[in-house]
């Protein structure tokens, strides 16, 4: 009996191995036809007089390049193998409970975790830190997607109209837009529907998705599956209401000085660090949602070992990328 179970276990695991790498290379293919295109735009502007790109800089780029092709496509694998299911599973399990306000309050928290774990919007703060401190920007666009998720969540159990919602809070941010421009705060206006972008990103889209997709399917309906449309386009508002509302009560101004993105000041002595401080930050987002994942799965989801192995290797691959 043990023997045919071990049987089982290595054929699933297997079939596992090899349908991880046939995405692998697929995303591999994606990244390549994305990032190539650049690149070789800007490699013929490079060799052109036009420009004057030393040596350093074209085999720094063409490296860099390499790299975030790799990373793209190891990211994109991660995203595949972790964030969809462990956003369909979280929105079925909590669903099964029958406790909308577990649904909710899970539901708040994973978003704004997600969001803190998003690289765009870390690139967006890394930009702007000059401006507004890059944590409470981070922290508030985080609490900005969790709050419209939440109301995502509500939509579809209460089946509420997708439009009547979208029209209503548009109209509360153009309502707050104008209310900036009387303040004298329109030189925020572009950071702040900057943010309404990382709900776009590539760990926030296929959670939120799947999450959206788990929670209509186990309440049921007609249109369950149509119910889950929707979710980004009112998540994307979160933030942007959330960052203008923070600079309202902001007393900063715009003066701003553009960042060394030298080669200088990024490779050498100061790569190591770089990298480190990258390499801490992205460890401890995706800590936050492991570890809560991990809670959720011993006191509600309790998925089988073989899915939480596809799930593991899913966040190695994320972190990584």
């Amino acid at each position: 009996m043990r023997s045919m179970e071990k049987e089982k276990d290595f054929i699933a695991q297997k079939s596992m191995a090899k349908s991880i790498g046939m995405n692998t290379l697929s995303k591999l293919k994606e990244s390549l036809f994305s990032v190539l295109p650049v690149a070789v735009i800007v490699l013929i502007f490079a060799v052109t007089p036009i420009t004057d790109f030393t040596t350093k800089e074209i085999v720094t780029f063409v490296v860099s390049a390499i790299m975030l092709i790799l990373g793209i496509a190891l990211f994109n694998v991660g995203a595949d193998l972790a964030m969809t299911p462990m956003g369909e599973q979280v929105g079925a399990g909590l669903t099964k409970s029958k406790k909308l306000p577990l649904l909710l309050g899970v539901g708040f928290a994973m978003g704004v975790l997600i969001t803190v774990a998003e690289p765009d919007l870390s690139v967006l703060a890394e930009q702007v830190k000059a401006v507004m401190n890059s944590t409470v920007l981070i922290v508030t666009v985080g609490v900005g997607v969790g709050l419209f998720l939440v109301i995502a969540i509500s939509k579809i159990v209460f089946r509420k109209d997708l439009s009547a919602l979208l029209i209503f809070f548009y109209m509360v941010l153009f309502a707050l837009t104008a209310i900036m421009f009387e303040n004298d705060k329109g030189v925020f206006l572009p950071m702040a529907f900057d943010s309404g972008g990382v709900t776009t990103g590539p760990i926030t889209v296929p959670f939120i998705m799947a999450l959206g997709v788990g929670v209509a399917l186990n309440t049921g309906g007609r249109n369950a599956k149509e119910n889950s449309f929707g979710l980004i386009a009112l998540c994307s508002i979160g933030p942007m209401i959330a960052v203008m509302a923070l600079s309202l009560a902001s007393s900063g101004d715009m003066s701003y000085t553009l960042p060394d993105y030298s080669v200088e000041a990024n490779l050498g002595a100061n790569f190591a660090p770089a990298l480190g401080a990258v390499a801490l930050e992205v460890l401890i987002a995706l800590g936050l949602i492991v570890v809560f994942f991990l809670i959720l799965q011993f006191t509600v989801l309790k998925l089988p070992k073989q899915k939480l192995l596809q799930i593991g290797i899913g966040i190695v691959y994320t972190y990584v990328g």
